[in-house]
């Protein structure tokens, strides 16, 4: 790693180094010029810790993933959230025809409207990085590190999976918390990667969200469906 590639996890200030190595196994955790406190005290953390942290939204726990680690899995677990959101969205378009012809379970898994749903959860998500972006371009902008950052934060769709099997009465709530904490993620990864205050993360993710919503409706409202395609 280059130098200065590193932030300190208390007060955002870069760093050369997280620790030092001395002979004979002995590593000394590299203190903050800035605060005086360690770079990243999570390097001693159990991973369990972290990703209890992380899911606390901790600004600490968001900087040591995001800077201080090179995690390379976001976009393996942007196609995974993807087939979640498209699997979650296709489901809801039946769930208004019960049926129990056990032939059904066969005609579902040759739905176009699956791939359809797929690509409408990668477009709406592509409109709302793009209006993220849009708001803050403004400032100092690493579109990288920000889609890094974005991705990674989508971690809790994984949630929509047990969500849908294990349908309830509760459903909607369970949907609805599961985007609220995914919608906290990403404004707490905006603000840990800009910089920022809290209040702009949130007005950003927010208008997002709302650009998110408008393709989705549009989509709705278009007179054609992938089933009508396929028929013809």
């Amino acid at each position: 790693m280059e130098e200065d590639d590193f932030r300190c996890v208390e007060c955002n200030e870069k760093a050369s180094e997280l620790h030092r190595d001395y002979s004979n196994g002995i590593l000394k955790i590299t203190i903050c010029e800035s605060c005086q406190k360690p770079v990243d005290k999570y390097i001693e953390y159990d991973p369990v810790i972290i990703l209890i942290d992380a899911i606390l939204c901790k600004t600490q726990a968001f900087r040591h993933i995001l800077f201080n680690t090179r995690l390379n899995i976001h976009w393996k677990l942007c196609v995974f959230c993807l087939l979640c959101e498209a699997y979650l969205r296709w489901s809801l378009l039946h769930v208004s025809e019960p049926s129990s012809d056990p032939a059904d379970i066969i005609r579902y898994t040759k739905e176009w409207e699956f791939y359809g749903m797929f690509g409408l959860a990668a477009l709406a998500a592509c409109c709302s990085f793009l209006w993220v972006v849009c708001q803050l371009q403004g400032g100092t902008l690493e579109l990288s590190l920000l889609l890094r950052a974005l991705l990674l934060s989508c971690y809790g769709k994984v949630l929509l999976i047990p969500a849908v099997i294990w349908e309830h009465d509760y459903s909607p709530l369970c949907l609805g918390l599961i985007k609220l904490f995914v919608l906290t993620s990403n404004s707490q990864a905006i603000r840990v990667i800009l910089n920022s205050s809290r209040r702009l993360s949130l007005m950003a993710v927010c208008l997002g969200l709302l650009s998110e919503t408008c393709v989705a409706q549009a989509y709705k409202k278009l007179p054609w469906s992938f089933r009508d395609i396929v028929d013809v």
